[in-house]
């Protein structure tokens, strides 16, 4: 074997010796972004797009319409109730739930290709879908994003224009319970108004502090 051949370091998974060199070669990581309406998720997910063009973002299905400003494949898939419920019957979908009388849910398929491409994965859920995952993907990185307060909340959900006056009481009401869930994330970000840069770069360093983290894979639970 060539002394440029790679070896594993012994009781450290991811540090190999090149040469007389060593190399850092973490495993793909998988994100979990999540927290209340109005704190900014997609905003934050399409900047940090923007940041790193490797990370696989998967797209929750939902069975809502779309936005003015949202694109089918892009923000969500968007489908019929009732090809959400046969796509459900099949197994589709990793997690799913009714939020506000609609179907969402992550696509199984997404997730899997990418992990097995060796690419880092983001998914972006409300706060029920991350307790979900939190079961069934204990190795991941939970985030909990935020407005930085309850009035930017509002202001932010009144922005949608899609909001009639029943749902964002709703939403509104929902808030403060779902803002309970802050104990139970890895990390919080909070998406202050006009420093949406600042929200993505949190969350970009965040990941690479992950992947360069010695202790991978012993986080628990909540």
């Amino acid at each position: 074997m060539s002394d440029s051949a790679q070896h594993p370091v012994p009781g450290i998974p991811y540090l190999r010796k090149e040469g007389g060199s060593f190399c850092w070669e973490p495993g793909p990581i998988v994100v979990v972004v999540s927290g209340p309406s109005g704190a900014g998720k997609d905003a934050v997910i399409r900047e940090l797009r923007s940041l790193d063009g490797s990370i696989h973002f998967v797209v929750t299905a939902t069975s809502r319409p779309p936005r003015v400003d949202e694109v089918d494949g892009r923000d969500y898939h968007f489908v019929t109730r009732e090809e959400f419920e046969r796509r459900l019957e099949r197994g589709e979908f990793l997690e799913h739930a009714i939020v506000y009388g609609d179907y969402k849910g992550v696509p199984r398929w997404e997730l899997t290709r990418a992990l097995e491409c060796g690419q880092d994965v983001v998914l972006r859920v409300d706060v029920q879908g991350a307790r979900t995952l939190r079961g069934l993907l204990p190795e991941a990185v939970f985030i909990f994003l935020m407005a930085e307060s309850e009035e930017e909340h509002l202001r932010r959900l009144h922005g949608r224009g899609s909001e009639d006056g029943r749902t964002l009481a709703d939403r509104l009401a929902q808030l403060e319970h779902e803002l309970q869930a802050l104990a139970d994330f890895d990390y919080v970000v909070i998406n202050r108004r006009d420093a949406l840069k600042q929200a993505a770069a949190q969350i970009a360093s965040i990941m690479t502090a992950e992947k360069l983290c010695l202790h991978r894979g012993r986080r628990q639970p909540a």
